[in-house]
């Protein structure tokens, strides 16, 4: 696959209690913690030669800035927005701005979960959602967004 010319930054974001992750409920999430997270993210993004804007918060507030940023800077996201998911109007208006792809990660399949957390929110804006493949779902989100550019990308001449 070729390098597509798009955006210099991927910025991926976390919601709430992902800085939690080989915390909180292991039988769900995991043992994987949000830093082997962000490991495996900078090496991934660093085979495309994109710089990775990593973050986290448990503030919604926080969240939707951090999209606005992505958007001013016309940068790709991925996101796992966590609780944010099932109850956020703001941050579903602030990633509807957005045009570049953005992907929706989930660590463990919503669709298996209690009803509660069956209906995100923010897929209505998502160009793609990747759920239940623990934290490769990152990697597989980031594939999937530079391919999406790379589809964008003109062919030179």
């Amino acid at each position: 696959m070729r390098k597509p010319p798009g955006p210099a930054t991927l910025y991926i974001l976390n919601g709430p209690n992902l800085n939690l992750l080989g915390l909180r409920e292991p039988h769900l999430y995991g043992s994987t913690t949000l830093a082997q997270v962000e490991a495996l993210c900078r090496r991934v993004t660093d085979e495309f030669d994109m710089r990775c804007e990593f973050r986290q918060t448990n503030h919604e507030g926080v969240m939707v800035d951090w999209v606005q940023e992505a958007r001013e800077k016309a940068a790709a996201v991925i996101i796992n927005p966590a609780g944010l998911s099932f109850r956020s109007i703001p941050l579903l208006d602030a990633l509807k701005t957005l045009c570049q792809p953005l992907a929706e990660v989930h660590i463990t399949n919503i669709h298996r979960r209690e009803e509660i957390y069956q209906k995100s929110l923010v897929s209505l804006a998502a160009t793609g959602v990747i759920c239940g493949f623990g934290p490769y779902g990152y990697e597989l989100a980031i594939r999937a967004v530079m391919e999406r550019l790379a589809a964008q990308a003109p062919v030179p001449a």
